[in-house]
């Protein structure tokens, strides 16, 4: 069977105003990671949502007081093979209280609230999608499994373990993170993050009195500061942002220590490894100055890979037959999905709902991709035709 003659959901089969009071429904809890307790208010929530359906649910505990993460598979009689993979995250960065100053808002197709770009709307529609299937009896030609994470904002430290363990499972995997630029856009390829710290450390002194007895940490790290970021001229592969720096107690003293923090972009592994390697390499730039050098790679890029641009292909191919608009975008920033592509898996990233403002006071998604979304989602995961054209397993 082709996608022309399958049975595809339209997104005219679905209420887009039922979807968002789900989603708003979402918003209205607040989950920063560092609240596990709230975390799990919202996982008891999505879980209840599949009580008496034929789903096996997961929980897994919060981890050095970060995340707690839900997985839900789906795989009744007749689905073979890999399951497919859905991960959303439900943390957002907003803190506890700001729904009381920032209430979720409709205006025209922009619905405004804490979290629901970043990425509270695309969490709830691959729940939400994955219950109907079940509740409905449809055999999908694998099976699925959905997790949602609860510490991905401060870098999926205490959920990587479950996701590598998932990703490896699995035939592909959908990140509904929200959807940038225009409608119908989704992402094949996001760099990764790598991050350090250099400490400097000299020696105090009167800056009045004994000035030139003094060592300067402030300057030894000034002088690292500038040449890390003049790295962004010669080192078109990577860009060098020093988002902190720290150092000294008064003016009048001679800094005896200084801290800068860097992060640091890379489009494919092989850069983010040589860069990465040439960064922990620093060495004092000062005489009688130390310098502390410690890092570590975050995510490995998502690149896009012959695995990426195929799925990406059959995606274009549905979305055509669905007559919904289909483009491909890039992004400097991470999700979970870089962890999957680090393992070789086809990724499609950016499914969720578009928008604006992740992270801003101006966040908000667009009501008209809710139902197209939704849709798509459901028949990546339901079209035995997509799913041939997608993979070479």
């Amino acid at each position: 069977m082709s996608l022309a003659t399958e049975t595809l959901l339209s997104p005219a089969a679905l209420d887009a105003a039922e979807l968002l009071n789900g989603i708003t429904g979402w918003v209205e809890f607040e989950t920063p990671p560092e609240r596990p307790d709230l975390i799990d208010l919202l996982l008891d929530h999505a879980a209840a949502g599949f009580a008496g359906l034929p789903v096996t649910i997961t929980r897994h505990p919060p981890k050095d007081g970060k995340g707690g993460q839900l997985v839900v598979t789906y795989a009744p009689p007749g689905c073979t093979g890999k399951p497919a993979l859905m991960m959303g995250h439900i943390d957002t960065v907003w803190e506890v209280g700001t729904l009381a100053t920032r209430p979720v808002r409709r205006e025209g197709d922009k619905v405004f609230g804490p979290g629901i770009f970043d990425m509270k709307a695309g969490s709830y529609l691959i729940t939400e999608m994955l219950r109907r299937i079940a509740a409905a009896g449809l055999v999908p030609p694998r099976p699925i499994t959905l997790m949602l994470n609860g510490d991905e904002e401060t870098g999926s430290h205490a959920s990587r373990g479950l996701i590598e363990e998932l990703s490896r499972g699995a035939a592909f995997v959908l990140v509904p993170e929200p959807s940038f630029e225009a409608p119908g856009t989704v992402i094949t390829r996001r760099r990764g993050i790598s991050m350090f710290k250099l400490a400097a450390t000299g020696r105090s002194a009167h800056a009045g009195g004994s000035l030139k007895e003094g060592r300067s940490a402030a300057n030894e790290i000034a002088r690292h500061l500038l040449e890390i970021e003049a790295l962004n001229a010669t080192e078109p592969g990577s860009s060098f942002n020093v988002g902190v720096i720290r150092g000294g107690t008064r003016s009048n003293v001679v800094p005896e220590s200084a801290v800068i923090e860097v992060d640091m972009r890379s489009d494919d592994a092989a850069t983010q490894q040589r860069m990465f390697a040439a960064i922990l390499a620093r060495q004092p730039l000062t005489a009688d100055v130390t310098l502390e050098v410690t890092g570590e790679i975050n995510r490995v890029p998502f690149e896009r890979s012959p695995k990426v641009a195929r799925f990406y292909a059959a995606t274009q191919a549905l979305a055509a037959a669905m007559e919904i608009p289909m483009d491909e975008t890039w992004r400097g920033g991470c999700s979970d999905g870089n962890i999957s592509a680090g393992l070789g898996l086809p990724v499609l990233d950016g499914l969720g709902c578009s928008g604006a403002g992740a992270h801003a006071l101006h966040e908000h998604i667009l009501v008209s991709t809710i139902a197209p979304r939704a849709a798509l989602i459901h028949n990546m995961l339901m079209s035995p035709a997509f799913q041939a054209q997608a993979l070479d397993d």
